[in-house]
């Protein structure tokens, strides 16, 4: 028997803004038929080793007045995505978990005989809950306002969030509806569930920078449903690393322009299957966000790669120490400014937009037989052709690579960073050991060529920094000497990187040669 598929999404919202959410307009004829708050305490149950948090579920009894409800959730793996999660809820006789009514086989190897004796409460949540039956169109929607706290232990957290629940009808009302709501309170995408925020808090775990998931496609996907797990996965880790990086986490950062890469090169892969104005303005959005971001991670790179050494090797040379402090004071600068897009408006908009165009956008509806056929077919063909093609992009351009200028140096790293993600994402479209045991291969070495690539291009930002240092209005008042001492350690610093040139392109040769030798996974 399959768990219960449960559509929903969740925001964040102030708790200040909770007044004015309450008496939105959009809740009008909602308030006249929602039934009275509910205090509901939800204890969540492990063990001391937390078995259940590894291996993704969760395990909770709420009481509701005297009922006792059982939930189990799976939180993350192949059948969980941003926005469905198999659940497990059944109503029980106490306190305590009753897991023999939970009956499933996708359960049964967790709770063995020793997991069921080792449960043991952890922690738990309060809320004042209010419901909200909410007609959207043709379809209906169950929004809930949970405003309280996650208490493990002595410690707590404030808790407040509103859930969108599709009881009946199309996921785009669902969407349609968290947009229009956004236009009044300022809500945002949350990834995080009431668990997780209770497991952080048990381990003391501040935010931290979350790499890209694996995405689960089976050859049995289309290329839909391929495309859709693989931007969620994208949107997911975009979402995730906000909290790190308005921490001043650089890592968070990167993390967050990995995922709009990630989610920019999707969009390519499967481009004759999205066309039409709504992706077009997906894009524009995308490319906006990654321009915010870029200047903080290119000063980040600089100072780290390169003043960092000299630094450390002649911190008193001529013109280093006002070098340094003038980069730090443009990277605050900079990473000011990816905070302030952040939590812009605009941003909170666009990963709303975002989600709505991935789980229900106007490609996903379109009538015209092409574009439907296109999205109706198999992924493995589809996944092998664009591999086969920009493998062949990569290998082509790769055999003249030391005559490459440092514009098509660049584009055959896009080209090869297209290709890694392109392997990632279709993975699990062509399973099998050998699959497996070139798909390693292949990756190896694709990501060693990335990287040899990758530096190159650092080299030549890098200099381009250097130059527009040197060419720089003094605008600060400083001295007159301290300016050319200045642009005295630029020089240097861009001399540094070209004579590091000739080594990276040779390293970036042989990465190349060994990666021409590896054997396609997908044929």
């Amino acid at each position: 028997m399959w768990p219960a598929r449960e559509v929903e999404l969740k925001l964040e919202v102030p708790a200040h803004s909770l007044y004015r959410l309450a008496r939105s307009p959009l809740l009008q004829a909602a308030r006249k038929r929602s039934p009275k708050p509910a205090t509901l305490v939800s204890v969540y149950f492990d063990t001391d080793k937390l078995k259940l948090r590894n291996k993704g579920l969760t395990l909770r009894v709420r009481r509701t007045g005297r009922r006792h409800i059982q939930t189990i959730k799976q939180e993350s793996g192949e059948n969980s995505t941003l926005f469905t999660r198999d659940e497990w809820e059944h109503q029980i006789g106490g306190r305590r978990p009753d897991l023999d009514v939970a009956r499933d086989a996708a359960l049964g190897p967790v709770f063995s005989k020793k997991v069921r004796h080792s449960l043991k409460p952890i922690f738990e949540t309060r809320v004042r809950r209010t419901v909200y039956p909410i007609q959207s169109g043709d379809s209906e929607i169950e929004l809930t306002i949970d405003k309280g706290k996650v208490e493990p232990g002595r410690q707590s957290s404030p808790l407040c969030e509103v859930e969108l629940e599709l009881k009946r009808g199309e996921a785009a009302e669902l969407f349609k509806f968290a947009r229009m709501l956004a236009e009044e309170v300022p809500v945002q995408l949350a990834v995080k569930s009431k668990a997780e925020r209770g497991y952080a808090l048990i381990a003391g775990e501040v935010p931290q920078a979350v790499k890209a998931a694996p995405v689960a496609l089976t050859p049995d996907c289309s290329r839909q449903a391929a495309f859709q797990a693989i931007a969620r996965a994208c949107l997911r880790q975009l979402v995730a690393n906000q909290p790190a990086t308005l921490g001043g986490n650089p890592e968070g950062l990167h993390q967050m322009r990995v995922a709009l890469r990630r989610l920019r090169a999707a969009v390519s892969l499967f481009a004759d299957m999205l066309v039409g104005p709504q992706t077009e303005e997906m894009k524009t959005q995308f490319k906006w966000i990654t321009q915010e971001l870029g200047p903080a991670r290119e000063l980040d790179v600089f100072i780290k790669r390169v003043v960092r050494p000299v630094m450390d090797s002649k911190p008193n040379g001529p013109g280093v120490a006002v070098l340094a402090k003038d980069l730090q004071r443009r990277h605050e600068e900079a990473f000011a400014r990816v905070c302030a897009a952040v939590e812009s408006t605009r941003f909170r908009s666009l990963v709303l937009d975002t989600a709505g165009w991935i789980e229900a956008g106007d490609w996903t509806r379109s009538t015209d037989d092409s574009t439907r056929l296109l999205r109706e077919q198999p992924i493995v063909p589809a996944a092998a052709a664009e591999l086969r093609q920009r493998w062949k992009k990569v290998l082509k351009a790769g055999a003249q690579l030391g005559e490459l200028d440092p514009q098509r140096r660049h584009k055959m790293r896009i080209q090869a960073k297209k290709l890694r993600y392109a392997s990632e994402f279709f993975g699990g479209a062509f399973p099998g050991k050998k699959a497996m045991r070139r798909r390693n291969g292949f990756a190896a070495g694709l990501e060693k060529l990335q990287d040899a690539l990758g530096d190159l291009n650092d080299i030549a930002v890098h200099e381009g920094l250097s130059e527009r240092i040197v060419d720089a209005q003094d605008v600060s008042g400083k001295q007159r000497e301290g300016r050319v001492k200045e642009a005295f350690a630029a020089g240097r610093l861009s001399g540094r990187e070209e004579a590091r040139m000739a080594f990276v392109l040779k390293d970036a040769e042989r990465a190349y040669r060994a990666f021409a030798k590896a054997k396609p996974f997908w044929s």
